[in-house]
């Protein structure tokens, strides 16, 4: 009867009528209430004994310690006894992962029956049973791999017989991925004696499986047109991300030496598997070994790339170019630079690919488009056949997959190539609005692609352009999310709205009651969305609360906290309404006010969204309505503020908070981008409350300090290499604030707040740190004098800093990395503006350094900046500079600064003899420039050509 009740309960949850799922979870909530029932429920039907096996999990995630000791014996010996007698795949795949949970909190050998079943079913001769105990071992193995490391010699003798086993695929995935994870392990630290030991013979094990070749008959699933299932794992899928995982964790010299033999004999071979092989290896090592391959391997990688774009065999030709789309992704801007070699090769064979199967077109598609992606201006030459190849496709090809591919790449071109595009803009667009008029349900794809595409194009072809089309394409997306009820292409033509509000909002506004009511019905909407409360068995929890499980991400890493399982679609959906809800709101302005509250109040909602992409958008959303407002109070100086910091009242403590709690790093860095953006835009608006300042402050202390719930060690699982880099960013979107907050209140209330955080920037400088933290140390000194420059009291603060801040920027004018050395001048160059005459004791010893580092620099940047650097100094009125300046002109690469150029010599023409500047600018550019100088002077009236060759020769 047990059994019957919550089947039905169960398959109630599918139900998107929220009383059903409320009336469903109390009625669970009382079922689980009883700690005895979970482990009966083991016994019942399979979605029950599946479901009980979730609840058990996250009860032993949360509460392990408060289990008494036999409790704990009886339950480990309960769970393997039902992982043994199980039969369904998806319950004893969550027994599995409850395994693994237990191993976190119990070591290997302190549950010696678990290494008995392990040690007995993977060397089983029965095929089933070696598979279901390489699926044991791969989640406990994968869970906590450390307490392992005994058994690792034993586990590669294992994984040596089972890798011969190619007739089974199943056991062979479970083994490679206890291997990725193995790999993942030793790659952290003291243990590279160990790697060099198991990196032989893991390639050995490996490499024939990558580069086998498929049973007779069939193909690899990547090659096969009648595989439907893209998203399935092989064991040659498997193979590649064992090789992935050492390129991430392993020293590239050393993994080089071991592979680079290997992938020769495979591309030597007669065999095209072994040829695709060797290919697939060098992809999948494109992003984790990109510097090493970026400086020492690209030619000559992308030389092999190349050639196999020629082999006689598709399989090999298919290979070469995913090969081509790795790199393209993984290996810019270096590979940009290869356009005159690789993309005649990718035009020519992108003519000849319409009659191939679609899977090969679709990866030549996958080369071109990440290829393209870096191009910008240097896609000029080859536009005309680009856009004749797309074009042709769109016209004459009756495949509705190729023409999807085809708007796809035109949207990647128009990226690069911008307001080049404007000549093929006429017939490009005929055929987007033929297929958005087009509402068969097997056109759907299709649509959804040229609204991505007409969105992009609305952004990049220029706004006198597209603004003629502006309301046919809003009629168009209305009409479409009228008549055709999916979230993807509702996503999309939120996209398009708000891309539609860069170039013309005024078309938007008749229009906002129903593009905001679509919009909020996909805030609010649960269509998609299932809630399934895993409880807890504390009696003092709030009503309510629990765990949950959200499709799409691995059930171990599921948040906990209450809340949904939610189909992919449905997430991109409200992630893209919330965006496109706060652009529209700020291109809009006037027009978007009758509708900003009630679209604050869905996004804001939204901020605890159990999807972490979810909350980043809405976060990002809040941001944007903040300086919406903000812009429309400026722009209408008689209305009241009391709404903007009715707002601000709202987001920046809801931020704050986040910044604190929230546990997904990315997370909070979406919410510190967005804090920075309403500070940037809002200023002093924004820290008018009492206290304020220092809350914002304190917050970016907390992050700098490491003191935030989501750089707690604990909060994830995230291996050591990856929290590094993601601790890294956050930082720097911490660090961003600073200079944003200098800028926004006078100098001398600052000045506290910087004597607080300037040791914790200036402790990033130091030789022993990273080249990324000495180069986001020194660039952020250097923008928050940049800001001093401008506010109240600036002058007096920088000086009094300058004695503190010198050490560390003439140290990192001398570092042996140019992105460092750059910021560094750069910072030199805004404390000589800021600080002017206090510092002029410290001109000569500037002087001195940037004339040693001219002598020697050859980063072009570098250069530039000191020229800004020097700027900056004569605005100072240090004299004896612009010779030296001048010499150096123009900037050719951080073409940012001429406008600092211009500044000074607007400065020095309105400062002192005009004629005198003049002629030394004059003279340089004859002298460094002599063919443009000439024509110039050639193109003057003959009466100025006299006047300055006659003041040339009186100087």
């Amino acid at each position: 009867k047990m059994s019957e009740e919550l089947e039905q309960l169960l398959s109630q949850l599918t139900q998107p009528d929220n009383a059903v799922i409320q009336q469903v979870t109390a009625q669970l909530k009382q079922a689980f209430k009883d700690p005895a029932v979970v482990p009966a429920l083991l016994t019942l039907c399979p979605q029950v004994r599946q479901s009980a096996a979730v609840v058990l999990r996250m009860r032993v995630k949360k509460h392990w310690k408060k289990i008494s000791p036999d409790h704990r014996e009886s339950l480990k010996a309960m769970v393997l006894q039902a992982f043994q007698q199980e039969t369904e795949h998806a319950v004893r795949h969550s027994l599995a992962q409850l395994s693994a949970v237990m191993v976190k909190h119990e070591t290997p050998d302190q549950w010696p029956a678990l290494l008995s079943l392990l040690n007995q079913s993977t060397k089983s001769n029965d095929p089933q049973d070696r598979q279901v105990g390489l699926l044991l071992l791969s989640k406990v193995v994968e869970s906590n791999p450390e307490p392992f490391e005994p058994h690792y010699q034993q586990l590669l003798q294992l994984f040596g017989t089972v890798l011969q086993d190619l007739e089974n695929p199943t056991a062979l995935y479970y083994c490679m991925h206890t291997l990725t994870a193995i790999i993942a392990f030793t790659g952290s630290g003291e243990l590279v004696v160990l790697k060099q030991k198991l990196l032989n013979p893991i390639l050995q094990a490996v490499f024939p499986i990558l580069s086998a070749a498929p049973p007779p008959g069939h193909e690899d699933p990547e090659d096969d047109e009648d595989d439907s299932d893209e998203d399935s794992e092989s064991p040659k899928h498997v193979a590649g991300q064992v090789i992935d995982t050492m390129a991430l964790h392993m020293p590239p010299e050393k993994l080089f030496g071991h592979l680079m033999p290997l992938i020769q004999a495979c591309l030597a071979s007669e065999n095209p598997y072994e040829r695709k092989g060797g290919l697939m290896c060098m992809a999948v090592l494109a992003e984790g070994c990109a510097d090493h391959i970026r400086t020492k391997m690209l030619s000559s990688m992308l030389q092999t790339v190349c050639q196999s774009l020629s082999d006689s065999n598709q399989v090999v030709r298919s290979a070469g170019l995913f090969a081509l789309g790795q790199f393209s992704e993984h290996l810019q801007p270096e590979v940009s630079k290869y356009h005159a070699e690789l993309m005649p090769l990718l035009l020519g064979y992108m003519s000849s690919l319409y009659q191939a199967k679609m899977l090969h077109v679709t990866k030549a598609f996958y080369a071109l488009e990440n290829f393209l992606e870096n191009l910008d201006e240097n896609i000029q030459p080859y536009l005309p056949t680009l856009m004749e190849t797309m074009l042709s496709a769109l016209s004459n090809s009756d495949n509705l997959r190729l023409k999807e591919l085809t708007v796809s790449a035109i949207g990647a071109i128009a990226n690069a190539a911008k307001e080049m595009l404007v000549p093929y803009f006429p017939p490009v667009i005929e055929s987007l609005k033929g297929f958005l008029t087009d509402t068969k349900d097997e056109m759907r794809a299709l649509q959804i692609q040229a609204l991505d595409t007409l969105s992009v194009l609305a952004r990049t072809v220029g706004k006198d352009i597209f603004r003629p089309l502006a309301a046919e394409c809003v009629q168009l997306g209305l009409n479409l999310s009228d008549v055709v009820d999916d979230p993807d292409l509702r996503r999309c033509t939120f996209s398009l709205f708000s891309a539609v509000s860069t170039v013309s909002p005024e078309c938007l506004t008749p229009h906002l009651t129903a593009i905001t009511t679509t919009m909020l019905m996909s805030l609010k909407s649960t269509e998609g969305v299932m809630q399934f409360v895993l409880l807890d068995d504390d009696e003092d929890e709030e009503e309510g609360t629990g765990d949950i499980v959200l499709e799409g991400e691995s059930e171990e890493d599921g948040p906990d906290v209450a809340g949904f399982s939610v189909e992919n679609a449905y997430i991109d959906e409200k992630e893209d309404a919330c965006d496109a809800l706060g652009e529209l709101a700020f291109n809009i302005g006037v027009a978007f006010q009758p509708f900003l509250e009630s679209s604050f109040e869905q996004v804001y909602a939204l901020h605890d969204f159990p999807h972490e992409d979810v909350r980043k958008s809405a976060f990002a959303a809040m941001g944007q309505f903040c300086r919406a407002q903000h812009k429309v109070w400026q722009e209408n100086p008689f209305s009241l503020s009391a709404g903007l910091h009715k707002l601000l009242g709202v987001v920046l403590p809801c931020f704050l908070e986040a910044v604190r709690q929230e546990r997904e790093r990315q997370v909070v860095m979406a919410v510190l981008e967005a804090m920075n953006g309403v500070i940037k835009s809002c200023q002093g608006e924004a820290l008018q409350t009492p206290g304020r300042l220092t809350e914002i402050c304190h917050a970016i202390r907390d992050v700098l300090k490491k003191k935030t719930v989501c750089q707690d060690g604990d909060a994830d699982d995230e291996d050591d290499e990856q929290e590094a880099e993601y601790d890294a960013m956050l930082q720097e979107f911490a660090g961003e604030g600073i200079p944003l907050l200098a800028s926004a209140v006078p100098a001398e209330t600052f000045l506290p707040y910087l004597n607080d955080l300037l040791p914790l920037i200036m402790n990033k400088a130091k030789s022993s740190c990273t080249v990324a933290d000495r180069s986001f140390s020194v660039g952020t000194i250097g923008e928050t004098l940049h800001s001093l420059v401008g506010v109240a009291g600036g002058r007096g603060v920088a000086g009094r800093l300058s004695n503190r801040l010198l050490p560390v920027l003439v140290a990192g004018v001398k570092d042996s990395d140019a992105e460092v050395r750059n910021n560094s001048v750069y910072a030199l160059g805004t404390l000589a503006e800021a600080a002017g005459p206090i510092v002029a004791s410290d001109y000569p010893t500037m002087l001195s350094l940037f004339s040693n580092l001219l002598s020697k620099e050859s980063d072009r940047r570098v250069i530039d900046n000191l020229c800004a650097a020097l700027c900056r100094m004569i605005l100072s009125n240090v004299a004896g500079v612009f010779p030296v300046l001048v010499a150096q002109l123009p900037l050719k690469e951080d073409l940012e600064e001429n406008k600092t150029v211009y500044r000074c010599l607007v400065f020095l023409y309105s400062h002192s003899p005009v004629l005198n500047a003049m002629l030394v600018l004059l003279q340089s550019m004859s002298q460094h420039h002599p063919q443009e100088f000439e024509a110039a002077m050639m193109s003057l009236p003959v009466e100025e050509r006299t006047r300055i060759t006659s003041a040339f020769s009186q100087s």
